[in-house]
């Protein structure tokens, strides 16, 4: 019988809320969501064999079965499966993203931003592989080639098999300018635990968390994790967490929008192996051949035009949050009152025009007016005057809140 535990007490509430807190301390909704939508969203449908039969169990405990969960070594193939509602990224990375070899001092074409925005839409395959906190893998699987990223001690390798080209950094990643820092494996939400840490950072007293089922996920038992806002107005319907029933280890992480249809986000694996992964698995030497670009050359190279780039900055008035919970919006103002809605002929690659015009529409209200980029996670309102309202909320929130701003 699959296990439902959505009623609950006074009492078992007041322990979820410290199971949260013990299993990840709080963080904003609209960060969550734009995580999701800035880096990865992974999984897709995984063959099911029939749901097992478990024994039940509470969300207080299987989040508390996560929180003490210590693998730490693992390997396996996971499968992404990323639908925003966007346009596809793979023709913008020339738009949005410095790559080298156009002369500007960007670096390497295998340095990590690129491959970032190409896994912010449609189905992709990456093996990952870990051994405690110095030792992880992120491979991501292409027809004729392969793209990866290794940490291992204080080294950081990213290796472009296509273009024969590598990047070499010191652990921790390295900042090129203001604002800009390349990451690495350890950093990014790559598998369904990392994600799943996110979204637990989110629950609060706004949100629902219960145990839906069971489930089975890369041969492995599991229990489905549903966590929901009881809030309107949220673009997020509910995330489910399969969780490996004997260790706790997130398997799979699906967050549906509130929209309806298919999952926007899916992230699971399809095989997975708990035991220690070969010490070779970390190890890298560029091939012959390859070009190799060292971090601190392109910090040398970059640092006079990142300073240009991101001067006046300071002028920003920071980021100040309207509401709470999954409807929190964020606000922020644009330094010198310009709007970003009209941007001058030129100003705007071609490729990058036409992305911004597909997902923008046009609102007026007591704010005055201004336009409405959607996804279907992440909205944010640009108003004619110079300020942002950007939260995992629908477009009449943002109206709302710029009405009442």
């Amino acid at each position: 019988m699959a296990p439902n535990d959505s009623a609950q007490t006074t009492e078992e509430a007041t322990d979820l809320a410290a199971g949260r807190r013990k299993a990840a301390r709080y963080f904003v909704p609209v960060a969550v969501a734009g995580v999701a939508a800035a880096t990865i969203g992974l999984v897709p449908a995984l063959a099911a064999s029939g749901d097992p039969d478990l024994p039940k169990i509470s969300a207080q405990e299987l989040i508390e079965k996560m929180a003490a969960s210590d693998t730490q070594q693992l390997s396996g193939t996971v499968k992404v499966n990323t639908d925003l509602g966007i346009p596809s990224l793979g023709g913008l990375g020339g738009s949005f993203v410095p790559k080298g070899g156009d002369g500007d001092g960007s670096g390497s074409s295998a340095s990590p931003e690129s491959k970032l925005m190409e896994l912010a839409s449609g189905s992709h395959t990456l093996r990952v592989a870990a051994d405690g906190p110095d030792k992880q893998k992120v491979s991501i699987l292409e027809d004729t080639a392969e793209y990866s990223m290794i940490h291992n001690g204080d080294e950081v390798w990213a290796y472009d098999s296509a273009s024969n080209e590598a990047f070499h950094t010191k652990d921790g990643g390295r900042t090129d300018g203001p604002g800009r820092q390349h990451e690495t494996p350890k950093d990014l939400p790559t598998t369904p635990k990392e994600l799943a840490e996110e979204a637990l950072k989110a629950a609060d007293d706004t949100t629902s968390v219960t145990v839906g089922g069971t489930a089975q996920v890369a041969g492995r038992d599991a229990y489905q994790l549903v966590i929901k806002p009881k809030q309107s107005g949220s673009t997020i319907g509910s995330i489910k967490v399969a969780v490996d029933a004997k260790n706790g280890v997130p398997l799979k992480f699906t967050l549906t929008p509130s929209s309806g249809g298919k999952a926007a986000i899916d992230v699971g694996f399809t095989k997975i192996d708990f035991s220690r992964p070969a010490a070779s698995t970390f190890d890298f030497t560029p091939p012959k051949g390859a070009k190799v670009t060292e971090g601190d050359e392109v910090k040398q190279e970059k640092g006079a035009k990142d300073h240009e780039e991101f001067k006046g900055a300071e002028d920003f008035e920071g980021l100040n949050v309207i509401g709470e919970g999954w409807n929190a919006i964020a606000k922020i103002e644009v330094p010198g009152g310009q709007g970003l809605s009209a941007p001058k002929d030129g100003d705007v690659p071609p490729e990058a025009q036409k992305f911004l015009d597909a997902l923008g529409d046009k609102v007026e209200g007591k704010f005055g007016s201004g336009t409405v980029f959607k996804t279907r996670l992440v909205n944010a309102l640009m108003t004619d005057d110079g300020t942002v309202y950007v939260g995992a909320v629908t477009k009449d929130a943002l109206v709302k809140a710029a009405n009442e701003g």
